[in-house]
């Protein structure tokens, strides 16, 4: 499954964010992470990143993987919103409550079974 998450407070929160994801052993076992930059226009002064990209594997803990960005978050002097996109579905973690990480749960193992059936 191909997982996208992009980050309110620009390339050094994803920096941030792809640190600690990496540094988790349950998201780092069961998922490549990839930072994406995103492509250059005319005047830009160069690409910057601003894309976290995540391939699962098997044993792919959708749980592991939404406490692991709300712990993040949390830990962060200012709370940035967190967007998790697969495909055309989107869910945004804005407050990381338990309502919040509660859907993003329920939707990446939705999404989980459905790529399994494909």
């Amino acid at each position: 499954m191909r997982i996208e998450v992009s980050v309110e407070g620009g390339e050094d929160d994803l920096r941030s964010l792809h640190g600690w994801l990496r540094d988790d052993p349950d998201v780092r076992r069961t998922a490549d992470l990839t930072l994406l930059e995103s492509p250059t226009r005319p005047g830009d002064m160069g690409a910057g990143l601003d894309l976290l990209q995540l391939l699962t594997g098997n044993g792919w803990s959708a749980i592991s993987f939404a406490i692991a960005v709300a712990t993040w978050r949390q830990a962060r002097h200012r709370n940035p919103q967190v967007t998790v996109r697969r495909g055309d579905t989107v869910v945004e973690l804005s407050n990381c409550n338990e309502a919040e990480v509660q859907r993003l749960i329920a939707w990446l193992e939705e999404a989980d079974g459905e790529g399994r059936h494909q």
